[in-house]
C-alpha cells in the first residue's frame, strides 16, 4: 500500500514537471521576442527625448537671437535711458531671457536691462538681477557664421547661465542676453511620470552648460541617445536607466516565468520569507517622516500676465529623506490619503509655510497662497476650526489663504459639502476648483459649490492655439467664471506663445515653466523681494492656488 502511494506521488510530480516545462517553453521563446522588441523601444525613447531636447533648446536660443537681432536693428549700443526702455521690454516680451546687457568687446558689463551699471551694481545683493561680482565665463566661443558668441558664464552658488553676445552697430560695445542654462534641460512636473536617469548639455567645443541627475560610472545598464543641434552647435547626451522605460517590465516578466516554472517552490519559500523579505510598514515611514519634518513645501510662482507683476506661489509638498533625496509627490500623496495622514501633512505643511514665508507674505496682502484639500477633509466641519487655529497669530491673514478642491475627486455630499466651503469662505479664505474640463462632473462643481477660482488644467493649455476645440473650451470657461464672478488661473504654461493666447482670451493669472519652477523657500523669498521690493499690491484680488497634491 505504502509503495503505491509513493509510485502515485512521484507519477504526479514527474507529470507537473513536464507539464510545467511544456507550458513554460513557448512562453520563453515568446519572452525572448518581446524582451527585443521591448530594448528597441526603450532607445527609441530615449532617442526621442533627445530630439525633444534639441528642439526645445534650438526654440529658446532661437527665440533670444530674434530679440538680440530686433535690439540691434533698433539701433541700442550704449547704456542710456530710451535703450534701457527697449531692453526691458524685450526682456520682458522674452521668456526665456533673463537679463539684457551692454557689454565691452571684452567681455565687461558696462549695464542691464534693470537700468544697472556696472558702478552701480559691485557689491549689491544682486537682487535686481544676477551678480555681477560673483560672475566668471567659464567658456566663450562663436555661435557660428551669424556673428553671435556664445558665453557660459559661472556664479558662486554653482549656478550656470549662457549668455549671448552680439555686436551693437559699429560701436565698441556688444548687445548680450542672459538665459538660465536650465531653460535648456528639461522640467519634471509633479504631473508628469517621465523622469531621465542623466542628462548633460554642452557647448561645440565641449564646455558643460548644465547637467541634470547624477552621472552614472558604469553606463552599460542604460539607454543612451546623443544629438547636436546643427543651428547651434550645442550637444546633448541623455542617459535612462532601463528600469525606468518600459523595458523595467523585461525583468517582471523573467520573475513571472520563474514563478510559473517553480511554482510549489516558491509559494513554500515565499511563506517563510515575506516577515523578513517585506521593508517596513510603508505607513509607518510616511508617519516617521512626519514626525521627523521631512515633508516640506517648495513654491511655483505665479504671475499676472497682463502686468507682469508676482500674484502668489503654488505650494508643492517634497519629502526630503535623510540623505537629501528629494521625492515627488505621486510617490506617496495616494498612500497619505487612502491612510488618512493627508489632513495632518497638510496642517504642517501649512504651519512650515506660515514658518518660513509668512512674514514676507504677511508684507504683501495682495499675495495669495493656497493649500490642495482633498475630498475628505472638505465633508468635515471641524476642518473650519483647525484652519482658523492654524493661521491665527500668523502674519498670513485668512484672506491671502486660498484651499483647493480638485475636479478628479468625487464629492459625495454636496450639501455638506458646501456647507463647510461657505464657512471657510465666512473666515475670509477663498476657494478653488483645479484641473477644471478634466473630471467626471463637469461644470457641476463650478455651478453647485459657490467656489471663487478655477484653475484650467493644463492638458487645454498644451493645445491652445492649435487644437480648435481646446481654444473654444478655455474660451468658454473664461467667459464663464467671469460671468460668476470667479477669477482664473492657466496651469502648466510652458512657452510665450501661449502666453499670448490665454492673454487675448482674457485670462489674467498663469504658473508653469516658462516663469520659473518649483522653488525652495529661500529662492522664492528672493524671488519675492525682487519683484516686490515694497510691498505694493498687485491689482485685482486674485487667490494663487498652492497645491499638496501631485503635481
Amino acid at each position: 500500500m505504502g509503495l503505491n502511494v509513493r509510485a502515485f506521488t512521484r507519477q504526479h510530480i514527474v507529470a507537473i514537471a513536464v507539464g510545467v516545462l511544456v507550458a513554460g517553453t513557448p512562453l520563453i521563446a515568446f519572452n525572448f521576442w518581446l524582451g527585443g522588441v521591448i530594448e528597441r523601444q526603450g532607445q527609441a525613447e530615449t532617442e526621442a527625448a533627445a530630439r525633444r531636447m534639441i528642439s526645445l533648446g534650438e526654440q529658446r536660443v532661437g527665440e533670444v537671437v530674434r530679440a538680440l537681432d530686433d535690439l540691434a536693428a533698433r539701433g541700442v549700443t550704449a547704456c542710456d535711458p530710451v535703450n534701457a526702455e527697449a531692453m526691458q521690454r524685450a526682456a520682458f516680451n522674452t521668456a526665456p531671457i533673463k537679463e539684457v546687457a551692454i557689454v565691452a568687446r571684452g567681455g565687461q558689463t558696462l549695464c542691464t536691462h534693470f537700468n544697472v551699471s556696472l558702478a552701480d551694481a559691485v557689491g549689491s545683493s544682486g537682487t535686481a538681477g544676477p551678480s555681477f561680482d560673483q560672475r566668471r565665463v567659464l567658456s566663450s566661443e562663436a555661435l557660428g557664421g551669424n556673428g553671435y558668441s556664445l558665453d557660459v558664464i559661472g556664479f558662486g552658488d554653482g549656478d550656470r547661465m549662457v549668455r549671448l553676445r552680439h555686436p551693437a552697430g559699429d560701436g565698441p560695445n556688444e548687445i548680450a542676453a542672459l538665459m538660465p542654462a536650465t531653460f535648456l534641460l528639461p522640467q519634471a512636473t509633479a504631473k508628469s511620470d517621465r523622469l531621465y536617469s542623466y542628462i548633460h548639455v554642452a557647448t561645440r567645443a565641449g564646455a558643460a552648460i548644465g547637467e541634470s541627475g547624477e552621472r552614472p560610472d558604469d553606463a552599460t545598464d542604460m539607454f543612451v541617445a546623443t544629438r547636436r543641434s546643427d543651428k547651434f552647435g550645442f550637444n546633448v547626451v541623455v542617459m535612462t536607466q532601463r528600469g525606468r522605460t518600459i523595458a523595467g517590465n523585461v525583468d517582471l516578466k523573467w520573475l513571472g516565468l520563474f514563478v510559473t516554472v517553480i511554482v510549489v517552490v516558491i509559494l513554500a519559500a515565499f511563506g517563510m520569507m515575506v516577515p523578513k523579505s517585506l521593508p517596513n510598514n510603508p505607513v509607518a515611514e510616511l508617519e516617521r517622516a512626519l514626525k521627523a519634518g521631512e515633508f516640506v513645501p517648495y513654491y511655483q510662482p505665479i504671475v499676472d500676465i497682463q502686468s507682469g507683476k508676482l500674484r502668489g506661489a503654488e505650494v508643492l509638498v517634497r519629502w526630503r529623506k535623510p540623505d537629501g533625496t528629494l521625492v515627488l509627490p505621486g510617490s506617496f500623496i495616494p498612500l497619505a490619503e487612502s491612510s488618512g495622514l493627508i489632513r495632518a501633512m497638510t496642517f504642517d505643511l501649512m504651519r512650515r509655510v506660515c514658518v518660513e514665508a509668512g512674514a514676507a507674505i504677511g508684507q504683501r496682502p495682495a499675495l495669495k497662497i493656497s493649500f490642495n484639500f482633498a475630498g475628505a477633509l472638505f465633508s468635515d466641519e471641524t476642518i473650519v476650526r483647525d484652519v482658523g487655529r492654524t493661521f491665527a497669530g500668523t502674519p498670513i491673514k485668512l484672506s491671502q489663504v486660498v484651499l483647493e478642491v480638485t475636479e478628479r475627486d468625487p464629492i459625495e455630499n454636496f450639501t455638506l459639502t458646501r456647507q463647510v466651503i461657505a464657512a471657510l469662505q465666512g473666515l475670509g479664505v477663498r476657494i478653488a476648483i483645479d484641473d477644471v474640463g478634466t473630471g467626471h462632473s463637469g461644470l457641476s462643481y463650478m455651478l453647485k459649490l459657490g467656489v471663487d477660482i478655477i484653475k484650467i488644467d493644463k492638458m487645454f493649455v498644451d493645445a491652445i492655439g492649435t487644437d480648435r476645440n481646446s481654444t473654444t473650451i478655455v474660451e468658454t470657461l473664461v467667459d464663464l467664471a467671469h460671468n460668476m464672478r470667479m477669477d482664473v488661473v492657466a496651469e502648466g504654461v510652458e512657452n510665450f506663445e501661449q502666453v499670448m493666447h490665454l492673454r487675448n482670451l482674457g485670462v489674467r493669472s498663469a504658473q508653469g515653466y516658462v516663469f520659473a519652477p518649483p522653488l525652495p523657500g529661500s529662492s522664492f523669498l528672493q524671488l519675492i523681494e525682487a519683484m516686490d521690493t515694497l510691498g505694493s499690491e498687485a491689482e485685482g484680488s486674485l487667490a494663487t492656488p498652492a497645491r499638496v497634491a501631485a503635481a
